[in-house]
């Protein structure tokens, strides 16, 4: 029913979809995913934003195949089909469709309970029916995870038979509910083929002794515990929580029995799956719980089965590359910052304007304001790409992190192409130059060292509480506060390349571009190149907080809280305070700045509790 990140559906998606009709919800996320899933690339994108590929830790391998993690999602959450290409890309290991009938079921769809606190599911679950479900499974051939068909109920056996012979070749294994004889069994197993038969049937209904005979009978190869249903008179409601119950009853199979156990339902939060994995379960697949949890669960279930998994993190020396990159940023920052709070013009701007600083400040001391506003604007801004650079280099890369690896090096080359919108003015910054020039090989080196780090984050949530959902309010405004730096340095370099100046900019020197050029032909070209500069390090920057955002929010991460706040300071000062010093405060430009402190101190305060956490 859901495939949004957990920060938008719990704070946006979720209240807003449960006031209207059960199946419009379902359709409207599912088919907006389904859309971006047929693109190009579309299906890896929204894997890689939400870093939802399982750690290579997690892979295992049951039914002759391989799973790249124990999660899988019930088909009662997408019994249409509407979404199941999306969903591959969420951190699922597995996927489960059906059951699929014969003819098109449409009796309903799940729907809240009164008190919207679960799902009342129909007693004949929505199916496309056959023709539709080949359908849709034969586009899914590029899918590159196992599926598992379950077959529906049938008025008989050589009617389930039949549909399973039809579905044979779209599934990686087949699963049948019910009592069976020996006989029927044997036609099941025929129509099955080469394929693994899986047996689900309800918690209380499944005995343990019959598993055993039909282990012993080669019957089947699995067997698929059901959450156990309650009978509401108007569908079947099933405990969001159950763990504790399922994984008795896998304890009971196991004691007499070696055959692998998936367990469907029964998980809201990851303690739930991992509780199932200890009582000895295979596999898992979510069902109700997904839909009240939210999309990050599957994620989540992963990083806390990992945390179990690793006694000792590795370590890797060649950070200390991407950390001195950082370093020599932040110096490189206090330097022009520096400049910025004294001279601002520089020898060789002199040279290039043929004007001492002096001159200038004659001929409108505004136009010098102006340009000591947009420097020390870029060293503020440097000195916080420096800072964030260190913490993701010695916190994340350290670790081997992939993540963090993949930050420095998406955000570093954009800054370093940034370099290219200095050019064509007819003026070029030398200092600015010869920094990237130092910068250069340091970066490069901790690209090529660091390029095949590729550990997965772990994480010590378990459970629901209230701090992870007040993080996801954090979550949100650091997303937003991300993305909005990004694309106001994509406003002001695109600005900086043709118009240079706003109308509150010109409103502010008292001076139109003709009039600037006709003093002296050279000012616009050297405060082009300051706006350009400017937009090219809020990109990279507006990258740095956007992938932080998506990707490190893990409990008890405490450095990851530190870097937005360290790395936010230097920035929103030296943007700020600039603006007062040269009596620029014109509202309607400024707002934007107070917009991003606001988020960003939305994002502190509401992150704090959840990264403060004990791991």
């Amino acid at each position: 029913m859901i495939s949004l990140p957990d920060w938008t559906y719990h704070t946006i998606f979720k209240p807003a979809l449960s006031r209207i009709r059960a199946k419009d919800g379902r359709e409207f996320i599912h088919q907006g995913m389904a859309r971006i899933s047929a693109y190009p690339g579309g299906s890896r994108l929204i894997e890689y934003l939400g870093h939802t590929h399982p750690s290579a830790q997690l892979e295992t391998e049951l039914f002759g195949f391989k799973i790249s993690n124990p999660v899988g999602l019930s088909g009662k959450i997408d019994s249409a089909l509407t979404g199941t290409k999306a969903f591959g890309h969420l951190g699922f290991g597995f996927i489960e469709v059906g059951p699929v009938a014969s003819k098109p079921e449409e009796d309903s769809v799940p729907i809240y309970t009164q008190a919207k606190d679960n799902l009342i599911f129909p007693y004949h679950a929505e199916s496309p029916g056959l023709e539709q479900t080949v359908t849709k499974l034969r586009k899914l051939k590029k899918f590159q995870k196992p599926v598992f068909i379950r077959l529906g109920s049938a008025e008989s056996v050589s009617e389930i038979s039949s549909l399973m012979q039809m579905l044979t070749d779209y599934g990686d294994a087949l699963i049948v509910e019910g009592h069976y004889r020996e006989e029927e069994w044997q036609l099941l197993r025929d129509a099955s083929k080469d394929k693994p038969l899986l047996l689900a049937c309800p918690r209380d209904e499944l005995d343990s002794d019959a598993i055993g005979k039909l282990t012993a009978g080669n019957r089947v190869d699995g067997v698929i515990i059901d959450e156990q249903p309650k009978d509401t008179g108007k569908g079947l409601e099933y405990p969001l929580a159950d763990a504790g119950k399922l994984a008795i009853k896998v304890t009971e199979i196991k004691k007499k029995s070696s055959i692998p156990i998936i367990v469907s339902g029964g998980i809201k939060e990851p303690k739930d799956a991992l509780a199932l994995f200890e009582g000895g379960a295979d596999l898992v697949m979510l069902t109700a719980g997904y839909v009240f949890t939210g999309p990050g669960l599957p994620k989540r279930i992963n990083e806390a089965l990992l945390d179990t998994k690793i006694a000792v993190k590795n370590t890797y020396s060649e950070w200390i590359w991407h950390w001195l990159f950082g370093f020599l940023m932040v110096i490189g920052g206090l330097a022009a910052l520096i400049v910025s709070m004294t001279i601002v013009v520089l020898p060789y701007d002199e040279a290039f304007l043929k004007l001492t600083r002096e001159e200038l400040i004659a001929i409108n001391p505004n136009i010098y304001r102006f340009m000591q506003h947009d420097r020390m604007t870029v060293a503020g801004t440097m000195i916080s790409g420096g800072i964030i650079y260190m913490q993701l280099a010695r916190n994340g890369v350290r670790f081997g992190l992939q993540w963090a690896k993949r930050a420095i090096h998406i955000a570093g080359i954009l800054g370093f192409l940034g370099i290219l919108l200095f050019l064509g003015f007819g003026y070029f910054d030398w200092l600015h130059g010869i920094l990237w020039l130092i910068l250069l090989p340091f970066f490069w080196k901790g690209y090529l060292m660091t390029k095949n780090h590729a550990e997965h984050a772990s994480s010590s949530n378990r459970t629901n509480h209230r701090a992870w959902k007040k993080s996801l309010w954090g979550q949100l405004a650091f997303v937003a506060l991300g993305t909005a730096l990004a694309v106001a340095g994509l406003v002001i370099s695109t600005i900086g390349v043709n118009e240079v100046f706003v109308q509150t900019d010109i409103a502010y020197i008292c001076m139109s571009p003709e009039q600037l050029a006709g003093i002296n032909d050279r000012l616009i070209p050297v405060i082009a190149h300051d706006r350009t500069g400017l937009g090219s390090a809020l990109i990279s920057v507006g990258l740095l907080v956007l992938m932080l955002a998506l990707w490190g929010f893990q409990q008890g991460q405490k450095w990851v809280w530190y870097t937005f706040l360290l790395g936010g300071i230097p920035a929103f000062s030296a943007a700020i305070i600039i603006h007062y010093v040269i009596g620029y405060t014109t509202f309607i430009h400024i707002l934007p700045a107070y917009i991003a402190l606001l988020l960003f101190a939305g994002g502190v305060w509401y992150s704090r509790e959840f990264f403060f956490m004990k791991q």
